[in-house]
């Protein structure tokens, strides 16, 4: 979640939302190490690696706006820092269970979040950014999707509980709603790019 690129915060680099920020980024080497352990609590601690670093995706915007300490650096860090650590999980988890439709899902996540960051970059660039603006179907995404991979990278069932497998089910509604999203921004976003194609 972005906060806004309104500069109120004269030390960025040393502020609690981009302490946070970087916390998570951080993470994304620890996350690989664990995942490739062959100790029985390495699945469970990537999995909450990955969990926590989900939470801090709230905290940092909220504290932001809570402290008045947004800025530029953390409007730019903060969906770096989403994509990387999505993007990371996804390949982890493909690369130990590569079945064909959860190399969809991969493609299907990594594509839209690729694809929707140009299409801000651009918007933000024509001054009409606000146009494609977090929706709250691309927040239910978010949170599926981190719910998602946290159970995949559990890797294990859990009292009984085919944690794994809801965590498969989990992920694949996350990418259709990562298409749906898509598509709504698309929609908001199209005035502007028929209006530059017919340039």
């Amino acid at each position: 979640m972005s906060t806004s690129t309104r500069v109120s915060d004269p030390r960025p680099w040393l502020n609690l939302p981009n302490a946070l920020t970087w916390l998570r980024i951080l993470m994304i080497p620890a996350i690989v190490v664990l995942f490739y352990l062959p100790s029985w609590w390495a699945d469970p601690a990537a999995c909450a690696g990955f969990a926590f670093a989900g939470i801090t995706d709230t905290l940092d915007g909220y504290f932001a706006r809570k402290l008045g300490q947004t800025s530029r650096l953390g409007a730019f860090l903060d969906p770096v820092a989403d994509k990387l650590i999505v993007a990371c999980a996804l390949v982890l988890i493909v690369s130990k269970d590569p079945r064909w439709y959860l190399v969809i899902v991969a493609i299907v996540i990594i594509g839209r979040e690729i694809a929707v960051s140009a299409l801000r970059e651009w918007m933000a660039e024509i001054g009409a950014r606000g146009r494609v603006a977090v929706s709250v179907w691309g927040k239910l995404k978010t949170i599926m999707q981190i719910v998602g991979l946290s159970f995949l990278l559990f890797r294990r069932d859990l009292f009984g509980v085919p944690i794994y497998s809801i965590g498969v089910g989990l992920t694949v509604v996350a990418a259709a709603l990562t298409l749906w999203s898509m598509i709504l921004y698309l929609r908001l976003a199209w005035p502007e790019l028929r209006g530059s194609a017919g340039a």
